[in-house]
């Protein structure tokens, strides 16, 4: 019976051929295509966590007093958010695991993004008829950053409250709608009631449904124009060369998940990060001691620290210092990113598709500009801990500052006229050494050597060389 309306339905709807079609599609054998991958497991482990977290997590301003089990803060005045996160950290079990597992899992989620969208953009990938699929890319890196931030911004200790308060000056620097996009987002002045809750329902249901839309889109694109793939033998623009999806690539990709997942829980169980009960409850009036964002937030901090304080007044607006590193930075960051497909093409007036890509060394131009962008945000990366670095080294953190200041400057540009030159001698290497071999196999062709001709020559085997059927083999 059973059979019967399983063969009803296929013949309706096709799905045994579609599922054999799916089951032999081929992805590309090399690992940097498994970067992907790794953002999209990372992810899962994301939200498996984050649901667990939000059984217990109350985001609330709303004052209460700890009465907990670590002992330093019992006693002390709190919000009902970090008493919460604390609560988590101590009291409930597994909570603390699960804490360290959710945010090692967002900072490898935003690393294999980053390390994938590098590995598109040096290798060309994003070039026709992908550039749909580079603008998702971009989009999922923004909405990454974006939730990232409101994540470690939700616990309401010392040094996410510095955050927030970074993040309310910044959208005052907005000019002419910062003062209003302010109170629309913080619901009054800071410190606000308002934010917790509506940094909640943005973290854990806006941008990650927001996500997982642009991931099954991501996905369906790339399974409708099909996988890129490095050049090599029988490697066309119109083949992929590779392992078919069943059985071999599900069982490569099934494995990775259960890597990815058990490095993550090793690292939330053996490493610790972000230790809240450390930094005690946020107060407006306090800073912590060399506090630090994470990584992925690092060169806005460092943009902060090392821009100069220009400030100038059009009319009634002023155009505050904020401005410059932290409202119109990422917003040339993030309009050269998407632009980037459309500028080269018209550039290179190169409109053709594309789908074995490009090694860096034979697109020296992108190279170039590739690294010395990416020197650029290191050192800005470096900036925003130049406190620390200057208690490292016990050097002034005015010198530093400065060094940082002129790196920003000279540096990129060094790099990037290096990255050039060496990539055009290496691919004119490349080009010189195809050329050598070309020239020596059409000598070889003329001019075929004594030896081999003679070797090759029909004649009756010597008495000391037995001849062999040529359909057997001689033994051995």
């Amino acid at each position: 019976m059973i059979g019967r309306v399983g063969h009803w339905v296929d013949d309706r709807l096709g799905l045994s051929a579609f599922a054999r079609r799916t089951l032999r599609k081929v992805f590309p054998d090399h690992w940097s295509f498994l970067l992907g991958e790794v953002a999209l497991y990372s992810f899962l482990m994301l939200v498996i966590t984050g649901i667990f977290l939000t059984f217990f997590f109350k985001p609330s301003l709303e004052q209460t007093t700890y009465q907990g089990s670590y002992e330093q803060l019992r006693g002390v005045p709190m919000s009902e958010a970090y008493n919460s996160a604390v609560r988590l950290s101590f009291d409930v079990r597994a909570g603390l695991v699960m804490r360290q597992i959710h945010h090692w899992a967002a900072l490898v989620f935003l690393g294999a993004i980053f390390a994938h969208l590098c590995r598109v953009f040096f290798t060309g990938a994003f070039r026709k008829p992908r550039e749909l699929n580079w603008l998702v890319g971009v989009t999922l890196l923004l909405l990454a950053l974006v939730n990232g931030f409101f994540g470690y911004s939700l616990l309401d200790d010392l040094l996410s409250g510095t955050g927030l308060r970074i993040m309310y000056s910044v959208v005052l620097a907005v000019p002419i709608v910062g003062t209003w996009a302010a109170f629309l987002i913080f619901g009054g002045e800071f410190p606000a009631h308002d934010i917790i809750t509506r940094l909640f329902v943005l973290h854990v249901l806006l941008v990650p449904a927001a996500i997982a839309v642009l991931l099954t889109a991501h996905l369906m694109i790339i399974w409708k124009q099909k996988h890129t793939q490095f050049p090599g033998p029988d490697r066309r623009e119109d083949n992929v060369v590779g392992t078919r999806l069943w059985p071999t690539y599900t069982a490569k990709s099934v494995g990775l998940f259960f890597l990815v997942a058990a490095v993550l829980c090793a690292l939330g169980g053996l490493v610790q990060i972000n230790p809240v009960w450390l930094y005690g409850p946020f107060e407006p009036s306090a800073v912590t001691t060399a506090a630090q964002p994470d990584w992925y937030m690092g060169w806005l901090e460092g943009a902060l620290r090392l821009f100069p304080a220009w400030s100038f007044r059009i009319g009634p607006f002023t155009i505050s210092e904020l401005f410059w590193p932290a409202v119109l930075l990422p917003g040339l960051t993030f309009a050269l990113l998407y632009a980037w497909p459309f500028l080269e093409q018209w550039r290179t007036k190169d409109y053709a598709e594309h789908h074995l890509l490009s090694r860096p060394r034979d697109s020296a131009a992108r190279t170039a500009i590739g690294l010395g962008t990416f020197t650029f945000y290191f050192v800005l990366f470096l900036a925003g801990s130049q406190d620390v670095i200057s208690q490292i080294l016990h050097v002034d953190v005015v010198a530093v500052y400065w060094w940082l200041r002129i790196l920003l400057v000279v540096l990129p540009p060094v790099i990037g006229f290096a990255t050039y030159k060496f990539c055009r001698q290496l691919a004119e290497g490349t080009r010189e050494e195809a050329i050598r071999r070309t020239i020596e196999d059409a000598e070889r062709e003329r001019h075929p050597i004594p030896a081999l001709a003679a070797a090759s020559a029909p004649g009756p085997p010597g008495p000391s060389e037995p001849s062999w059927p040529s359909a057997d083999p001689p033994p051995h």
